[in-house]
């Protein structure tokens, strides 16, 4: 069912006197990436799927935090009256999931996190993916995404299910898929995982190698009433590699840590079958809990004028990226610390943070003062930057070309030299 940009677009299946469960999907997928678990939830819930903006038909609304696609989900549950529920989700939906936990816990009864993650990789990585669609769109994402999801046994002996998931991913909309990556770049809740408060199962694959058991034991060291099940021979999409025994663990979570009390008054290619193997898991058959860790103590309220240091800290490793603020900061000695202060409470707390400009426009403005300027330095890894901030190459080339018309052809000559190189470099998608 279509959804208006508040909302998303969703699908019930089930009783409808049932309480409800939540299925969330992962990044690139649709909500039939659970089709093999609803005929045993059903039996006992009324399951809610929704499908992620740009996915799988859904309208094309990008949605830029994990904070906005939760709002989303709820203003969806309110349009039907679904106050309290439980929820499992995958990747990018167990993201969803936390927040749930962290921020609405009155209507969160029970949580499952499926290859889930207080933290993504690095913000780099997922701004990196971003910079690799909006130049050369989601082919490449979609060849290599297999890789990413499925065991090479499986996606060897199950070529339907590897296309179907190529497929799946070469349809969503770029600038969703785009705005995504930067939800998951700028999500991390390592220190507020003592605050959920809801019994969670910590569900993970034993040889994923995108959000692996390290991270699942993360989770689950850090929220008070976790537990870990770990399935053997499956990678990061494994209620897709792995049905029975996923289907198996949410309905013994759900059904031993949610004890409902509350009533809660699309045309798209299903997966193909697949046989499913036998699977072992490592969960135990009631919640273990675990230590408590104590969450981080509240930042004190600036009195007058609000420092602008930590908001230039912010700007400054979205723009250029957690890598290089961190080699740049980490050079810093008594004779330079000073300045790099200086510009991080200045030039990026103060200027890049202001609302007057959007941050194509401020990268737009930097790269032709740096040529102006000769800075060659600086203009690589602005060059870098402004990818970052939504320009493509060809647009990179035309503030070049106008940089050649005011600021001397040598100046672009250099500058040009330097570009393509980063270009090269930032654009090119790994094998």
């Amino acid at each position: 069912m279509s959804a208006p940009p508040n909302t998303l677009q969703y699908r019930f299946d089930g009783p409808e006197d049932a309480p409800v469960l939540i299925l969330g999907p992962s990044l690139g997928t649709t909500w039939h990436m659970w089709d093999r678990q609803v005929p045993e939830l059903v039996k006992q819930w009324r399951v809610f799927r929704f499908d992620l903006p740009g996915h799988g038909g859904a309208p094309a609304y990008p949605a830029g935090s994990v904070g906005d696609l939760t709002d989303r989900l709820l203003a969806t549950l309110d349009r039907f009256g679904v106050q309290r529920f439980g929820y499992a989700g995958c990747a990018l939906g167990g993201a969803v999931g936390i927040e749930l936990a962290l921020r609405h816990p009155e209507r969160l009864a029970s949580l499952a996190l499926i290859a889930a993650s207080p933290r993504f990789g690095t913000a780099d990585e997922f701004r990196q993916r971003g910079v690799i669609v909006r130049t050369n769109g989601l082919d490449p994402i979609a060849r290599t995404s297999p890789d990413r999801w499925f065991t090479s046994g499986f996606a060897a002996a199950q070529p339907a299910i590897t296309e179907w998931a190529v497929q799946m991913v070469r349809t969503t909309d770029p600038g969703c898929y785009i705005a995504a990556c930067e939800a998951l770049a700028a999500f991390d809740v390592r220190a507020d995982l003592a605050s959920v408060g809801v019994p969670t199962l910590v569900l993970v694959g034993s040889d994923d190698r995108v959000t692996g058991p390290a991270e699942a034991r993360t989770l689950v060291a850090g929220i008070p009433d976790a537990r870990l099940a770990v399935v053997p021979g499956a990678s990061h999409l494994v209620p897709v590699e792995q049905p029975a025994a996923v289907t198996d663990l949410l309905v013994r979570h759900f059904s031993t840590a949610w004890q409902p009390a509350f009533d809660s008054t699309t045309a798209q290619t299903a997966i193909p079958t697949a046989p499913v193997a036998p699977v072992v898991t490592s969960a135990p058959p009631h919640p273990v809990p675990i230590a408590e860790i104590a969450p981080a103590a509240p930042d004190p309220q600036p009195a007058g004028r609000v420092d602008p240091y930590d908001a230039g800290v912010k700007v400054r490793r979205e723009v250029l990226g957690d890598a290089h603020v961190d080699r740049v900061l980490a050079q810093a000695d008594d004779f330079s610390g000073d300045f790099q202060e200086l510009l991080t409470r200045y030039a990026w707390g103060e200027i890049w943070d202001r609302p007057g400009l959007d941050r194509r426009s401020r990268s737009i403005a930097t790269l032709t003062a740096l040529v102006a300027g000769g800075h060659l330095d600086e203009l690589a890894s602005h060059t870098r930057a402004a990818l970052r901030n939504g320009l493509t190459p060809t647009e990179i080339k035309e503030v070049l070309l106008q940089a050649a018309v005011y600021c001397g052809v040598p100046a672009a000559n250099s500058a040009f030299k330097v570009a393509q190189q980063v270009i090269r470099e930032e654009t090119t998608p790994s094998e």
